[in-house]
């Protein structure tokens, strides 16, 4: 019993893993593109995204009042092309 919850535990981690690192990678390649890339047909494809965003979060006690957000997310190809060459290098490596 132990073990299977270390195991699911340990697959989530690195499902996390691999999505903030993929979306972090597919971010960087998105600048890339952005910069290098000419105005193209492919350049609009590869970086159009679609955004969608969360918030502003309050969270107000008698002492302190904390705010979070908006939290936003954008996606695009070259971000999907990140998580999944993320997700490849981690399950391959860790």
């Amino acid at each position: 019993m132990a073990e299977a919850r270390h195991t699911r535990r340990r697959i989530v981690r690195r499902g996390l893993f691999a999505l903030v690192f993929g979306l972090f990678l597919g971010g960087l390649f998105t600048k890339l593109a952005e910069v290098f890339l000419p105005q193209s047909a492919a350049r609009a494809f590869l970086t159009t995204s679609v955004s969608q965003s969360v918030g502003p979060f309050f969270l107000d006690l008698v002492s302190v009042s904390i705010t979070l957000g908006p939290v936003s997310i954008a996606l695009n190809v070259l971000t999907l092309v990140g998580i999944l060459i993320a997700a490849v290098a981690v399950r391959s490596w860790i």
